[in-house]
């Protein structure tokens, strides 16, 4: 089979089978070979991992892949291409193609089931409008995996490594940076896509720590308190939180500011991640 990353290939095998693009899908198909390698070269991918791919549309990225990878394993929620993965990864024997929802797979038991042991590794060129749910479906389960490369919207690659007291910094910074070190590999063009995107992407790899970076002892009170800080950002952490779902009332939030030792004007956005987990615990203690 040709090097599917070649413009010409990619247009030669989307007429050959008439193939719709989905916009609601978010297909955009990568032809730059640079960037397919940033990819990987990310993933750190070797003969020794596993690689679980999210949404192989007509499986470039995963031909790229299976050339330094023991095992593949392309998951792609889009019938229509299964007949074309097919076709495009047949000759290759160590991928396996699962036409399948991500977000409904129980990932333990693929991995369980796929990897024969093998550490695992995740690579994705994301569509924009499911990036979070996935990569945090990956993280919150505890899934046993190394580290997660994603092409992503520019956006939400700064956000997930944006640091306080930055326009950036969130709850989903927070989130991310709990279970993972991100780091920008590579920004990415417009012009490498078929057909082009609207916005620009970032290729961001999330390197999962073993541990999460900080000990809470309750993960849902935790990001309950980040979501509320948050929530309103304009608002202080005193009247943010008190004015939240967690449901507690003002006077306590205010002695559990204080006994934390952080001071009740300040904003989410001004909270390193040691002092949400230290706040939480602290509410956890006292409630």
């Amino acid at each position: 089979m040709e090097r599917l990353i070649s413009p010409r290939v990619t247009k030669e095998i989307v007429k050959k089978h008439g193939f719709r693009f989905t916009k609601s899908l978010g297909q955009n198909f990568l032809v730059d070979e640079n960037i397919l390698y940033k990819i990987i070269d990310g993933a750190e991918v070797d003969k020794e991992d596993m690689v679980i791919e999210v949404g192989p549309g007509i499986g470039t990225l995963t031909q790229g892949v299976a050339e330094r990878a023991g095992k593949v394993v392309a998951v792609e929620i889009d019938k229509t291409l299964i007949p074309i993965l097919a076709e495009t990864l047949g000759e290759q024997e160590n991928v396996e193609v699962i036409n399948a929802d991500i977000l409904k797979i129980d990932i333990h038991k693929l991995i369980k089931e796929k990897s024969e042991g093998r550490p695992v590794k995740v690579i994705a060129n994301l569509p924009y409008y499911v990036t979070t749910p996935i990569i945090m479906k990956f993280l919150e389960e505890k899934v046993p995996i190394q580290n997660i490369v994603v092409m992503i919207q520019k956006e939400v690659a700064d956000r997930m490594q944006a640091q306080p007291n930055t326009k950036d910094y969130g709850a989903l910074s927070v989130a991310v940076q709990y279970y993972c070190e991100p780091e920008i590999v590579a920004r990415v063009p417009k012009t490498v896509f078929i057909p082009q995107p609207k916005i620009e992407s970032t290729v961001i790899r999330l390197k999962v720590l073993k541990e999460p970076r900080v000990k809470v002892a309750d993960e849902k009170m935790l990001f309950a308190v980040v979501k509320a800080a948050f929530g309103k950002r304009r608002k202080t952490l005193l009247n943010a939180l008190s004015n939240s779902s967690l449901n507690i009332d003002k006077e306590t939030i205010k002695k559990m500011l204080e006994s934390s030792g952080i001071e009740e004007k300040r904003r989410g956005e001004t909270l390193t991640i040691e002092e949400f987990a230290k706040l939480a615990d602290t509410l956890c203690a006292h409630i």
